[in-house]
């Protein structure tokens, strides 16, 4: 297994490497929302990788190393000895259509050597828990399943991924890995604070909240912004929601991707069902950075040592908006927890896809999310 990373701003950080490109090779592209108008660089890769696996998305700020960027793209360009590599694509079709277009990338990538999916999807359009519960039902138990949802910064306007020769608003996009020799290890974590008091979904559809405590959703919200409301929906990442669901003790964190005034609602990247148990969250600067050190400690200790890995990071808007000078903080802690050989990348987004450490797969917000790709 060989790995390449670089970088791209107004050039690449060094040569394309066209020597890796093979069927047994994936291309991740993390890019600046900007690049869907100016799509120069995404174009070159497409180019140079003609015989690759090429994904990607749009972002609220790249990862590279330790290092956050902003108005370019980050790549990680990896060629696999011994694992095949297959690639699906499928459009979300009407509101929805999260779980649908979540089953035909599953069926497009099913089979029995399959070990785990990673996949990207549109982070505006897509109902994140939908969709994964579309892949799983086309999938058979125990196959990984990591990824994450698109971002366009904290503007909600215009997420998409990489589709092939298209760049695709409504999109998801995965890649199939498939052998025995591919480890793939994962590991999640947040760092927020509940504070107030946990109140009933009373009325829900989906991924869009109308009532808490038969109060209007947004009303009850904006008592707790105060001022901040003004800034809806940005300001609401600095406040997610740790939902409960009936009969579970383990709470599952959701952010507003857009508010509707006239109905008073709000809309989660994931489900908020009726009958769930809501509760604000806040931040907590240390333990931001310390859940991303934990989550690089979790994905070390399911990834085989003295071998090169890529590791994908995924971390959330609000995070970043959070930290904000501090930013490079959560990546220097997750860095140095890493497996010695790791070749770091990724992106801040609008949601987290990764395993629980019972092997579920889940929707996550406002965490840091690793994914380690290996072939021991």
């Amino acid at each position: 297994m060989k790995v390449f990373g670089c970088t791209w701003r107004e050039g690449w950080s060094q040569p394309l490497p066209t020597a890796l490109d093979s069927p047994q090779t994936l291309v991740l592209a993390f890019c600046a929302p900007a690049l869907f108008d100016a799509r120069g660089p995404i174009d070159e890769l497409l180019k140079t990788f003609p015989s690759s696996h090429v994904l990607g998305c749009s972002t609220a700020g790249e990862i590279a190393g330790t290092e956050l960027r902003d108005n370019g793209l980050a790549c990680a360009v990896v060629r696999f000895e011994h694992t095949g590599l297959q690639r699906a694509f499928s459009r979300v079709e009407g509101g929805d259509g999260s779980f649908a277009a979540g089953r035909a990338v599953g069926e497009q990538l099913a089979g029995p050597d399959l070990r785990g999916v990673f996949v990207l999807s549109d982070g505006h359009a897509v109902n994140g828990t939908a969709l994964i519960r579309g892949l799983g039902s086309a999938l058979p138990e125990g196959i990984i399943i990591t990824g994450g949802l698109a971002a366009d910064g904290d503007r909600f306007e215009r997420t998409w991924v990489i589709g092939g020769e298209e760049l695709c608003t409504g999109g998801v996009v995965a890649v199939g890995f498939y052998g025995e020799r591919i480890h793939i290890g994962h590991g999640s974590q947040g760092g927020w604070d509940i504070f107030g008091p946990e109140r009933r979904i009373t009325r829900s559809a989906g991924n869009v909240l109308y009532e808490l405590d038969g109060r209007p959703a947004l009303e009850v919200y904006k008592t707790y912004l105060g001022k901040l409301a003004a800034g809806l929906p940005a300001t609401a990442l600095l406040f997610p929601l740790a939902v409960r669901l009936p009969g579970e003790e383990r709470s599952t964190v959701r952010t507003v991707l857009g508010v509707d005034e006239a109905g008073s609602s709000m809309t989660f990247a994931g489900d908020v069902p009726v009958g769930g148990r809501a509760q604000l969250m806040k931040a907590n600067f240390d333990r931001l950075v310390e859940g991303a050190s934990h989550a690089a400690l979790a994905t070390r200790a399911n990834t085989p040592g003295d071998t090169d890995v890529l590791t994908v990071a995924i971390s959330c808007v609000g995070r970043r908006l959070v930290l904000g000078e501090r930013t490079e903080e959560e990546l220097e802690a997750t860095a140095e927890n890493l497996p010695p050989r790791s070749h770091l990348v990724g992106f801040y987004s609008y949601g987290e896809i990764s395993p629980y450490s019972d092997g579920r797969c889940e929707l996550h917000n406002q965490t840091m999310t690793l994914t380690t790709f290996s072939e021991p």
